[in-house]
């Protein structure tokens, strides 16, 4: 098979919570070790950092990859969902992993994964702890696709282990509360393995630091550190806080003395954030005049956040290109969109998309109005259409509607 046809048996013959939802949530990690058994234990031979959480482990992980990658290590990176190709999951310093290990991976070992009936995401955590091993990095940056306790990742014993925060996200799988959640988040946390904790609640905290306790795990309250002073490109408000976990998780790292990363490291790391790792999608401008910003925040935490920034920006009218999955919490999103604005309403093109119609009408409730588009880029060339040169334009609802803009053309 070549790359593409590759791609599509992945995505098409397999189970992927991506595309399906609930029906691709495994609910132990037998299979995992199944897998890595028979991959001959390639995650054995890496150094690892694990990044679990509702909203952040994205960008946390690419800040530190940017730093490590500052400091001259080889760092591979394994993060999750992808915006425009598969391949963006797994990079080592930023370069994404080659179409003829991807083809190759998967043509030599398919009969396994077949016989066994592997999920997309336990194959794709196997690719990536595959090629890691094979390239030798020096460190990998693991970010958890879901949860933590059950998540195909949780197999590792990183060097420290990361929880950016926690929110109410996935609660078919993770809980209804907010310790119920960071029960499943704390799952990443091994014995003797120190933790960082980017934000908590006093419901979360009492939850990790029994984990922590019950592991024999130092626990590292990242929030409670001084107000940081490094700038990045990363521009949204909410990397605030990433930044702090990202700070403490590189002190603890150089405590342990098996990596050395300096204040400018640090500096020029998170500086070069996009240029070093390819992120995309976080608070990103895509135009000015009108200015033009898009986000992947698609809960009511990471909304909440994208939503109060929109409000301080200066402008004539606002504009709103929004999409989102069908199982999403639209009783919990929608009052969170500020009423004064025209929506464009819009189908990410996935199965697991929302129609357009069906947005456009529960949206009403809240008193949004607008009108529907029978595609994400039929959506946004109208916002662009209408707005004048003092309008602002946001993009957003969920990461589906992000991955089909331009988003390598940029200013």
């Amino acid at each position: 098979m070549n790359y593409q046809e590759t791609i599509n048996w992945l995505f098409n013959q397999l189970p992927m919570y991506q595309l399906q939802g609930a029906s691709a949530y495994k609910k132990d990690l037998t299979n995992t070790h199944l897998l890595i058994d028979y991959l001959d234990q390639p995650h054995q031979k890496l150094k690892c950092i694990h990044v679990a959480g509702t909203n952040g482990k994205g960008s946390t992980s690419h800040m530190l990859a940017s730093i490590l990658q500052e400091a001259g290590y080889k760092v591979g990176l394994y993060t999750s969902p992808h915006l425009k190709d598969f391949r963006e999951r797994i990079k080592i310093n930023g370069t994404e992993i080659s179409e003829h290990f991807v083809c190759d991976f998967v043509s030599k070992h398919k009969p396994f994964f077949e016989a066994n009936d592997l999920s997309f995401f336990e194959m794709t955590v196997g690719l990536a702890f595959d090629y890691f091993a094979k390239e030798k990095v020096d460190i990998a940056i693991i970010e958890v696709g879901m949860g933590g306790r059950l998540d195909a990742t949780n197999i590792i014993t990183p060097l420290v282990s990361v929880i950016t925060n926690i929110g109410l996200d996935h609660t078919q799988f993770l809980g209804n509360t907010l310790a119920e959640v960071a029960y499943e988040k704390a799952g990443i946390i091994k014995p003797g393995i120190p933790v960082v904790i980017g934000e908590y609640t006093p419901e979360t905290k009492t939850v990790f630091l029994a984990k922590a306790k019950e592991c024999n795990s130092d626990i590292y309250f990242a929030s409670d550190l001084p107000q940081e002073t490094y700038a990045s490109d990363l521009i949204g408000n909410y990397q605030i806080h990433n930044k702090k976990t990202v700070l403490q998780t590189i002190t603890v790292l150089n405590s342990q003395k098996e990596f050395k990363i300096f204040h400018e490291d640090i500096k020029s790391g998170l500086l070069q954030v996009v240029k070093n790792t390819g992120l995309l999608g976080r608070w990103q401008q895509l135009g000015e005049l009108p200015k033009i910003i898009c986000d992947t925040a698609h809960n009511k935490n990471g909304l909440e956040i994208v939503i109060s920034q929109i409000k301080k920006e200066t402008f004539n009218t606002l504009h709103i290109v929004l999409g989102v999955v069908n199982d999403k919490d639209l009783e919990e999103i929608l009052p969170l969109f500020p009423k004064k604005a025209i929506y464009y309403f819009c189908k990410p093109n996935i199965p697991r998309g929302l129609d357009a119609p069906t947005l456009q009408k529960q949206a009403l409730k809240f008193g949004l109005t607008g009108n529907t588009y029978n595609s994400v880029s039929e959506a946004y060339n109208e916002s662009r259409n209408n707005a004048t040169k003092n309008d602002f334009i946001f993009v957003g609802g969920s990461t589906f509607v992000v991955a089909e803009l331009p988003l390598n053309k940029g200013l």
